[in-house]
């Protein structure tokens, strides 16, 4: 029963749900800016790139030396399209954040009140100028 009773303390600690939410939260997320790339900024950028794909790009380097083998290609585009792709999912997850933040200050434009340490201070402050 004890190893119950640890599971149970353990797995309901607030940092572990926490954990849990932010994960299932970050995969709905992951989802939303997956789509605003595939749907959205790919077709853009297809279109304004002519439908350029350089995954096969690939420089040959040095003939075979055995017969028989491959020669030395270095596949340079499967890593530009993947920086290319990188680019413009880091864009979009810029675009969602920056549109998040800005519902976020709309949500919470309230002004905060004042901590007591401070209006304490402030009365010390005004009883001092009265001395």
């Amino acid at each position: 029963m004890g190893m119950l009773s640890e599971f149970k303390q353990f797995a309901m600690r607030g940092n572990v749900v926490d954990m849990a939410v932010g994960i299932v939260i970050g995969a709905a997320f992951g989802d939303i800016v997956k789509s605003l790339v595939e749907k959205i900024i790919s077709p853009l950028t297809g279109y304004l790139t002519g439908g350029i794909d350089f995954k096969e790009r690939a420089t040959e380097l040095a003939k075979p030396l055995i017969a028989g083998q491959p020669p030395l290609v270095v596949g340079w585009g499967a890593v530009l399209q993947a920086t290319i792709n990188f680019i413009i999912v880091a864009f979009a997850l810029f675009l969602v954040v920056k549109a998040m933040n800005t519902l976020k200050k709309k949500e919470g434009a309230t002004p905060a009140s004042t901590p007591e340490d401070v209006l304490l201070l402030r009365e010390i402050r005004d009883s001092l100028k009265r001395s």
